[in-house]
């Protein structure tokens, strides 16, 4: 078993009489590893300025948790395959929508993943089947229950 930490804080501001909830969204996530982030609500949930454009939001960062566990696991297998792999770009996609209850969720997530090999690249089916590995192994994919796309782009 493995515990992942993350601190979330959040101050009032002085001038923000809360109750009336115009108050700020922006928020900041802290890591173990030292690193800190500005987070907020997404603009398109609550409009500016009580959410901060210039930060990273859980929407974002669920799509963002989601290509990149995707990836590591995609380069793992191809590694294991023999697949020299020289990039790797994937412009992701969440889509939020109301379910069946009416209740906002992550529907769907599009991983598009551009893969560069060195050499010739795989297969049709072997690229498949390296997806597929990495789906399977995903750990996030594994907790969510949105729906996970993988769309790869062929170069």
């Amino acid at each position: 078993m493995h515990k992942y930490e993350a601190k979330v804080s959040w101050t009032r501001g002085a001038s923000e009489k809360f109750t009336d909830l115009r108050f700020s969204r922006a928020h900041q996530w802290a890591f173990d590893s030292g690193i800190t982030l500005k987070a907020s609500s997404s603009p398109s949930v609550v409009p500016p300025p009580l959410s901060a454009t210039d930060a990273v939001d859980p929407e974002e960062a669920l799509v963002a948790s989601t290509s990149s566990c995707h990836m590591l696991y995609f380069l793992f297998f191809a590694a294991k395959r023999g697949l020299i792999v020289d990039s790797y770009v994937d412009n992701a996609f969440g889509v939020l929508e109301k379910n069946a209850s009416g209740k906002m969720h992550m529907s769907r997530i599009t991983l598009r993943p551009a893969v560069t090999f060195a050499g010739a690249a795989p297969s049709s089916a072997d690229l498949d089947a390296v997806h597929h590995s990495a789906h399977e192994e995903c750990f996030i994919a594994n907790s969510l229950k949105s729906e996970i796309v993988v769309e790869p782009v062929v170069q």
